[in-house]
């Protein structure tokens, strides 16, 4: 677990799903942690561009070797763009779970939402308390 690192600049959700701001857009992925656990990911589906996101709920799934998991969206709003790179390239996500393989981004309805998820210290003592 050492080697698995969470940045300073993003918010966490209870789900493993990370969330980077900047102006009024999230940029929305799964944490180095949840890549780790679902082993190698092998295709990864995501709302259209224009589907409506709620915080806390399903937004799409993520398909590895070992499972099928659900991605829960960590705010609500508009998804503005999708990262197409994923149909072709899946494993991205294993390879830069922070970069090339983020999935959606989410023009924000509340801001204040942001308030609700775990900075990287919170989320690494969330692993922690849950035993990871």
């Amino acid at each position: 677990m050492a080697d698995l690192h969470y940045p300073a600049d993003l918010r966490y959700t209870k789900e493993h799903e990370w969330i980077r701001v900047e102006g009024n857009v999230g940029t929305v992925g799964i944490t180095a942690f949840a890549q780790d656990q679902l082993g190698d990911v092998v295709f990864v589906e995501v709302p259209a561009v224009g589907a409506e996101v709620v915080q806390g709920k399903q937004f799409g799934t993520v398909e590895s070797v070992k499972t099928v998991s659900d991605l829960f969206s960590p705010v609500s709003g508009k998804v503005v763009e999708v990262n197409k790179a994923l149909e072709d390239h899946p494993e991205l996500v294993n390879q830069d779970p922070y970069g090339q393989g983020w999935m959606i981004k989410v023009e924000l309805k509340d801001p204040a939402e942001l308030d609700a998820l775990m900075d990287s210290a919170a989320y690494q003592a969330f692993l922690k308390e849950a035993g990871h």
